[in-house]
């Protein structure tokens, strides 16, 4: 198991892939993006960010803006290692329930599930023994 975790670790971005993906979406997205109005009214509506003490990396608006965000900042040439942060922000802090609510009108989960799907697309996604209820809820 670890030699293909280390394969899959070693394994280039595959930044043409990703700059197609974000393309798809790039209407839709951006101007998601660019209408958050940092007002934070979201973050009440997540369970996880009041169950966690009300931590900034909880915030629905965190969760998106750092995840595909940065990918759209980035125009998706990102490496391994930024992809693999974006995995905890998207899985562990993020449960998709749907509960989060923007005054404004934006849907914080299909963006959550965008960065998802490009992060599979490159493979990073938890990996079975990873999860647990401790570091992934």
């Amino acid at each position: 198991m670890e030699n293909s975790k280390l394969g899959q670790e070693m394994k280039p971005v595959d930044v043409k892939k990703i700059k197609e993906m974000l393309n798809l979406k790039k209407g839709k997205m951006k101007r998601y993006l660019s209408h958050c109005a940092h007002c934070s009214l979201c973050a009440e509506s997540c369970f996880l960010y009041m169950a966690h003490h009300k931590d900034p990396q909880y915030m629905p608006a965190y969760k998106a803006i750092h995840s595909l965000g940065t990918l759209y900042k980035k125009k998706g040439k990102v490496d391994r290692k930024l992809l693999t942060k974006m995995k905890g922000i998207v899985w562990r802090n993020c449960v998709l329930c749907g509960r989060c609510y923007c005054p404004i009108g934006i849907h914080i989960p299909s963006m959550i599930t965008f960065a998802r799907s490009i992060l599979r697309s490159q493979e990073v996604y938890p990996q079975p023994d990873e999860v647990s209820a401790e570091s992934w809820l």
